[in-house]
């Protein structure tokens, strides 16, 4: 049992996304072959969500599954030789999670995701409970076994942040449980023009929550129970490559200045902004992050916007 005590514990799914860089806007269905470029890298929620914390300076540890197979031995190594702590990994008899992701060149992607056998593993609660005890934030993603791990994050004192992703019905009945667990709600509002509504009914069962809404090219949202604010999105030099991490970067980076650095909410809301940012100028890779040095150089560039 782990006697280690964290700044970061990343519960969620760890996989091999492939991602397809399409020369083109379409798909030719008309022929059999089109042409374009393809890159495995680690990927899914958990797996940027642990490499960032980690690449940030913070102890991190991963509670996950991978499958007994090549991708699974693969994401084990690279997050072991990170400095990640795997003691909570858990194998999947379904094998390792995959994500194939078309990336067009306008800009759009579009995802294709197997969760191998998500809905129906569990995880060891009593070893779970030891790792994350003394953490001080517990990142969930939405992967299913993950909520059985809510009320032990609560039992052992976390700040429980969750990622519920693009939501297109706030009263879902999957993400309900992660929902009224969190302390921190992230979200993006890829479906919905105007996140208002939805900030607003996140805040009612828990007005201390804090909300936070990706809004893409638009910025981003914050809802307290103060009201809500609307922040545009950072400019950089460096194009925007590749968006998939960009929420988990979001989210990464706000708990870190926020709740382990200890920044104020709206400097924190920058630095987040600028970590996901930067993500979207990576293409397929959750190894090169941003780097604290890095962070702090764009900060003071555009902490007077």
């Amino acid at each position: 049992m782990s006697a280690k005590e964290f700044d970061a514990v990343v519960i969620g799914a760890a996989g091999i996304d492939t991602n397809i860089y399409l020369y083109s806007n379409e798909v030719d269905f008309n022929v059999e072959v089109n042409f374009s470029r393809n890159r495995d890298y680690i990927g899914c929620a958990g797996g940027y969500s642990a490499r960032l914390f980690n690449t940030l300076g913070k102890s991190t540890a991963f509670i996950g599954t991978i499958g007994d197979d090549f991708q699974g031995h693969y994401i084990r190594e690279e997050m072991a030789r990170d400095g990640i702590d795997l003691e909570g990994l858990f194998f999947d008899p379904e094998g390792t999670i995959r994500s194939v992701n078309f990336m067009y060149k306008d800009g759009r992607r579009k995802n294709f995701y197997d969760g191998k056998g998500a809905m129906g593993i569990r995880p060891d609660l009593a070893k779970c409970a030891s790792i994350m005890k003394g953490a001080k934030v517990a990142h969930f993603s939405i992967v299913n076994w993950a909520r059985y791990l809510l009320p032990v994050s609560r039992e052992a004192g976390n700040i429980i942040a969750c990622d519920i992703q693009d939501i297109s019905d706030p009263n879902d009945e999957y993400r309900r449980d992660f929902v009224r667990a969190a302390d921190v709600l992230f979200f993006s509002s890829v479906n919905f023009a105007d996140p208002s509504r939805l900030i607003d009914q996140f805040l009612e069962d828990n007005p201390e929550r804090i909300v936070i809404c990706g809004r893409g090219k638009d910025g981003c949202a914050l809802g307290t129970k103060n009201g809500i604010e609307f922040f545009p999105p950072v400019e950089m030099e460096k194009p925007v490559t590749d968006t998939n991490g960009a929420g988990d970067s979001l989210a990464v980076g706000f708990l870190t200045a926020r709740y382990l650095d200890g920044y104020p909410l709206e400097e924190s809301i920058l630095r987040a902004q600028i970590t996901a940012r930067y993500t979207c100028t990576i293409e397929a890779s959750t190894s090169a992050f941003i780097t604290p040095s890095l962070l702090e150089k764009y900060y003071s560039g555009m902490k007077h916007r």
